[in-house]
């Protein structure tokens, strides 16, 4: 399934119009009892500022897709507010916005995840979750920069970004 996250500068208006087009994406009681307001109000006040939509089905292909405010997107991925963007952001997501580069802005919230991980991971480690496993290119993809740059920087030893089990230590003195 592709995560895809969507950035926009109105959810109001945004949700207004999606349920137009697409009320099959919301859940009945709140396309019928509040409509576009209810649900950016639930996000915003309730939730984490995100809506999600998920199974979707476009084209023969299943997706799920999440509607947030842009400053509230920004706001999680360089201050870790919520920390629910910005985690979901250390997978393989597509994010969608309009006049930002979040692919640079995430930049700094993965080398904070690889930073946390780095302290949290003993001298030597391994094992790498099936969530990685099953996606490993896609994850070696989004952090190699951050990797390559603790290896030059003598603070880790990577044997290989090619393989999963690859035995990868750090220097904790």
């Amino acid at each position: 399934m592709v995560d895809y996250i969507l950035g926009v500068s109105d959810p109001l208006q945004w949700h207004n119009e999606n349920l137009k087009m697409n009320k099959d994406h919301y859940a009945s009681w709140m396309a019928h009892l509040g409509g576009a307001k209810l649900v950016t109000q639930v996000a915003d006040k309730v939730g984490v500022g995100v809506h999600f939509h998920p199974f979707v089905t476009y084209n023969g292909r299943l997706f799920k897709y999440g509607v947030v405010r842009m400053n509230d997107l920004v706001e999680d991925i360089l201050q870790w507010k919520k920390f629910y963007l910005s985690g979901r952001l250390q997978k393989p997501v597509r994010v969608v916005v309009d006049n930002l580069d979040i692919n640079n802005l995430n930049y700094v919230n993965l080398q904070a995840a690889v930073s946390a991980a780095l302290l949290l991971l003993p001298a030597k480690f391994t094992e790498v979750k099936t969530i990685v496993t099953g996606q490993f290119d896609l994850f070696a993809s989004m952090y190699k920069h951050t990797l390559e740059g603790y290896a030059a920087k003598d603070v880790l030893k990577l044997s290989s970004l090619k393989r999963p089990s690859a035995p990868i230590s750090q220097d904790q003195e």
